[in-house]
C-alpha cells in the first residue's frame, strides 16, 4: 500500500515543535510527514499512531481524521454532520464529548458550535438505530476533535483521548508549571539524549516538580512517556484493534523494565521551596524511578557540580522565573546573573541551557549563546538559550566604569595640594595602614576609614570596594561658612590620591540630622546599584541616591554574630532596612527569614539582595507592614530576632508617630511577646544618649553587647550605636 493509501493522522503540538515532533513521528515508522503549525501530518498504518500516543514525547494529540466539510452557517453545520457514518466510530451505548475550535459569522462561539453538532450527531443516531448516545464531558467513551476553519469543518476522532502531555506521574506542580511535552522538546533541542549516551548527568538547579528531570529520565531509560497513562481515546473506538495494541504495549513495558535495571546518567534537581521539593518526590515515586532521579532543598547560592564522582560531562537546564515565581522582574536580574556566574564557575566543560520569556533575563546571565530557539509556554512566546560552558566566560555587571589615568585627575590634584589637603591625605593613608592587618585577616571590603578623627575635618569616609562613600557632617552655627567650604575642597582634592580611588567612583553628600521619613528620601535619580561582598554574600549598594547606602557598616559584627547562631531557627527582622541581616541569615542556613518593614522601596532592595545571592522568597518572608502593628496582629514565634528601629519615625504609613526613647517598653514587649522561651532578641539603637528602661531590665536577662558589635573601624566612635541581647527569664 502506497503512502497516499495509508490513513492520514495529525499529530498536534505546541507552536515551535513542528520539526522536532516530525523527526519524532518519522522514526516511529512514517517516513511521510507534513509540517503545519502546530502540527505534523503523516501517513502510516494504524501500529505507527498507537505507537505515536504511546511514544510522542511532544505532541499534545494524535488525531484521526474522519471527515472535511463545507460549513458556512448552523444549518449546514447540522446537515453536514448528518452525513459521516457514525456506526464507524463508535456505537450508541457508549458516551461521547465533542472538542469544538473555530468559529464564522454565524457560529460566534465554540459553545454554539458544539451544541449544535451535538445535536445533528444524537439525531443521526436516533434515525439509523433508534437509541442515542449520551453525553460525557470529564471522561467519555470516545472524544471529537471539530475544527472550523476557511469554511470548512475538520472532523476528527481524538486517538488520544486527552493531552499527552499528561504522562500520569505529576498531580501536584507547583508554581508556574511547565508542562511535560515543552520539557522533553527543551531537553531534545539540548542534546540531552546524545549527552546521556555519553554518560553525562543531568542538573536542573531550579527544578520546581521536577518535570525537566523526570522527561530526561524517560528518555535515558527509554521509556515510553504515556505508559502510565490510565486510558487513550482509540480504545472507544469501534476500529480498534486491542490485539495489536496489547502488543506494543507490552514491547514498550519490556523496554521500560529493562532501561529501569540500567545504570543510569546522574540526574539531580534542587529548589529553594520544601514544598514544591515534595511534589517532585512524589513525582518521582508515580514515576517509580526513584533510584534515578534525586532531588534536594536548596538554593541557588549552593549550587555546585557534585563531587562524590568525576562528572567531565554533563547538561545543565533550568526554567528560572522570569517575573512571578520569586517577586518583581527587576529582582531576578540578579538572579539570572547568579545562574551565570554558577554556570560559568562549577561547570566548565558542561553544556547549559535557560528557558526564559525575557530575554533581557537570558542576557543577564552574562554567558554568550551559541543558539536560541523559539517554543511557546502556552500563549507566551519563549526562548531556550543554549550555552557551550567550555571557557565560556561570565561578563557580570560592572560596579564601575573603567578607570583611566586621565580619571585620576581633579581639579585640585592638578595645581599644588593646600597643607589642609595634604594633612588630611596623610590621615586617610595612616587609617588604612591601621587597618590593613584586619581588612586582609578578615576579608573585609566594606569598612569606614574615617570618621571626623580631625574635627576640622568633620566628614565620614566609607571605602565600598573599589569605591569610597563621603558624608559631610553639618557645621555647626558658629562655623565660617566659607571656611567648611575650603576644608571640603580639601577633602575632595585629597582623597582620589590618599585612596588611589578614581573620583568618578567618591561619591559626597551632606548629612544633617534627620527625622521622620527624611533619611528614607531621595538625594539623587541615578539608580546606580553596586555590587559589594561582606561574610560570603552579596549585598547591592546605591552610593548616591540616598542618605544611607543600603548597607549599615556599623553592624556588621552583629550581622555575623546573627549568621553565627540562626542555623536551623526561625529569624525575625524588623525593621529591616534593605535586609542585609536577613540575606546572611539565609545563607546560614536559617530554617526561615521574616523581614518587616513600611517602605515599598527598601522590601524592593531586599528581594533584589536576596536574588543576587541566590536565594528565594519562599523561605524568606518579606513583610510590609508597621511594625509595631504587626507584632500586635500576629502569633507566630521566632527563635532569633533582630530589633534595630530608627531614632524618630512620623510616616503617614503608621497611625501615630515613632520615638525609639519614648516608646522602647512597647516595642520591645511587644517584640518579646513573639520571641520564643529559649530565645534571643538583639536590640540595637543609634539613638544618643539612649538608655534602656529600667523596667526591660528587671523584665528580660539583659547584657549589654554594644563594645562585641564593634569592629576596629568603629571602636574610635563607641557611639555609632548601643546594642543590647534580651532573653526570657
Amino acid at each position: 500500500m502506497s503512502d497516499q493509501q495509508l490513513p492520514q493522522w495529525f499529530a498536534a503540538c505546541p507552536k515551535g515543535m513542528e520539526s522536532l515532533l516530525a523527526q519524532e513521528i518519522a522514526a516511529l515508522g512514517c517516513d511521510n510527514t507534513r509540517e503545519t503549525v502546530a502540527g505534523v501530518y503523516f501517513n502510516g498504518p494504524l501500529a505507527v499512531a498507537y505507537r505515536a500516543c504511546l511514544w510522542s514525547r511532544l505532541a499534545n494529540r494524535i488525531l484521526m481524521p474522519i471527515a472535511q466539510l463545507p460549513v458556512n452557517d448552523a444549518q449546514s453545520l447540522y446537515d453536514g454532520l448528518r452525513t459521516v457514518r457514525w456506526e464507524t466510530v463508535f456505537t450508541a451505548e457508549q458516551t461521547f464529548a465533542i472538542d469544538f475550535i473555530g468559529q464564522n459569522d454565524a457560529i460566534r462561539n465554540t459553545q454554539f458550535g458544539a451544541q449544535k453538532s451535538k445535536d445533528a450527531i444524537v439525531d443521526w443516531f436516533v434515525q439509523q438505530v433508534g437509541r442515542r448516545p449520551s453525553i460525557e464531558r470529564r471522561n467519555p467513551d470516545v472524544r471529537l476533535n471539530l475544527r472550523l476553519s476557511k469554511g470548512r469543518l475538520h472532523v476528527a476522532l481524538d486517538f488520544s483521548g486527552g493531552s499527552l502531555h499528561r504522562r500520569g506521574y505529576r498531580l501536584d506542580t507547583g508554581s508556574a508549571p511547565l508542562k511535560e511535552n515543552l520539557a522533553a522538546a527543551l531537553l531534545l533541542r539540548a542534546d540531552w539524549p546524545g549527552i546521556a549516551a555519553r554518560g553525562g548527568a543531568l542538573i536542573d538547579p531550579m527544578c520546581g516538580s521536577g518535570t525537566l528531570l523526570l522527561e530526561g529520565a524517560l528518555m535515558a531509560a527509554d521509556i515510553a512517556p504515556g505508559l502510565q497513562r490510565d486510558r487513550y481515546g482509540f480504545e472507544g473506538w469501534a476500529g480498534h484493534n486491542a490485539a495489536q495494541w496489547r502488543a506494543i504495549l507490552a514491547d514498550a513495558q519490556a523496554r521500560a523494565d529493562r532501561g529501569r535495571q540500567r545504570q543510569l546518567p546522574e540526574i539531580r534537581g534542587y529548589d529553594a521551596d520544601p514544598k514544591v521539593i515534595r511534589q517532585a518526590q512524589e513525582n518521582i515515586a508515580r514515576a517509580k524511578l526513584s533510584k534515578a532521579v534525586r532531588v534536594s532543598c536548596k538554593s541557588l547560592s549552593e549550587l555546585v557540580k557534585p563531587t562524590h564522582r568525576e562528572m567531565d560531562v554533563g547538561l545543565l537546564i533550568c526554567n528560572p522565573p522570569y517575573g512571578e515565581r520569586l517577586g518583581e522582574k527587576d529582582s531576578l536580574t540578579y538572579l539570572y546573573q547568579q545562574l551565570g556566574e554558577a554556570m560559568a564557575t562549577h561547570f566548565q566543560g558542561w553544556q547549559g541551557a535557560v528557558f526564559t520569556a525575557d530575554r533581557e533575563l537570558g542576557r543577564a546571565t552574562g554567558l554568550r549563546s551559541h543558539k536560541r530557539y523559539t517554543l511557546f509556554n502556552g500563549a507566551l512566546e519563549s526562548s531556550l538559550l543554549l550555552f557551550d560552558l567550555n571557557d565560556n566566560v561570565f561578563r557580570g555587571p560592572r560596579s564601575a566604569p573603567a578607570t583611566t589615568e586621565d580619571e585620576h585627575q581633579t581639579q585640585g590634584t592638578q595645581e599644588a595640594p593646600s597643607e589642609g589637603a595634604v594633612m588630611f591625605g596623610n590621615r586617610m593613608r595612616k587609617n588604612r595602614k591601621r587597618l590593613s592587618n584586619w581588612i586582609k585577616r578578615e576579608g573585609i571590603s566594606c569598612y569606614r576609614l574615617y570618621d571626623a578623627d580631625m574635627p576640622e575635618y568633620a566628614v565620614a569616609v566609607d571605602i565600598y570596594g573599589e569605591h569610597a562613600h563621603v558624608a559631610e557632617y553639618q557645621a555647626p552655627k558658629g562655623v565660617d561658612p566659607e571656611a567648611a567650604e575650603r576644608r571640603m575642597n580639601d577633602v575632595i582634592a585629597a582623597l582620589p590620591d590618599a585612596l588611589n580611588i578614581a573620583p568618578v567612583r567618591i561619591a559626597y553628600k551632606t548629612r544633617r540630622q534627620q527625622r521622620g521619613r527624611q533619611q528614607y528620601e531621595k538625594q539623587d535619580e541615578r539608580g546606580e546599584l553596586l555590587e559589594v561582598t561582606e561574610s560570603g554574600a552579596r549585598f547591592l549598594v546605591n552610593l548616591t541616591d540616598y542618605l544611607d547606602t543600603g548597607l549599615f557598616l556599623d553592624h556588621r559584627p552583629l550581622r555575623r554574630r546573627l549568621a553565627a547562631e540562626v542555623r536551623g531557627k526561625r529569624f525575625l527582622n524588623l525593621f529591616c532596612y534593605t535586609g542585609t541581616a536577613s540575606v546572611l541569615a539565609a545563607l546560614a542556613q536559617a530554617r526561615s527569614t521574616t523581614s518587616v518593614d513600611m517602605s515599598n522601596t527598601y522590601l524592593g532592595w531586599l528581594r533584589k539582595n536576596l536574588a543576587v545571592n541566590g536565594l528565594a522568597e519562599t523561605r524568606n518572608h518579606l513583610v510590609k507592614a508597621d511594625c509595631l502593628q504587626w507584632l500586635s496582629e500576629g502569633s507566630d514565634k521566632y527563635d532569633l530576632v533582630m530589633l534595630d528601629p530608627p531614632s524618630f519615625s512620623n510616616s503617614k504609613s503608621m497611625s501615630a508617630d515613632f520615638d525609639v526613647l519614648r516608646d522602647q517598653r512597647a516595642l520591645v514587649n511587644a517584640t518579646m511577646a513573639r520571641l520564643e522561651s529559649d530565645g534571643t532578641l538583639y536590640f540595637s539603637t543609634n539613638r544618643r544618649g539612649f538608655k534602656l528602661a529600667p523596667e526591660l531590665i528587671e523584665a528580660y536577662r539583659c547584657e549589654d553587647i554594644t563594645r562585641q558589635t564593634l569592629d576596629p573601624d568603629f571602636q574610635r566612635n563607641a557611639k555609632i550605636h548601643q546594642c543590647w541581647k534580651l532573653e526570657h527569664r
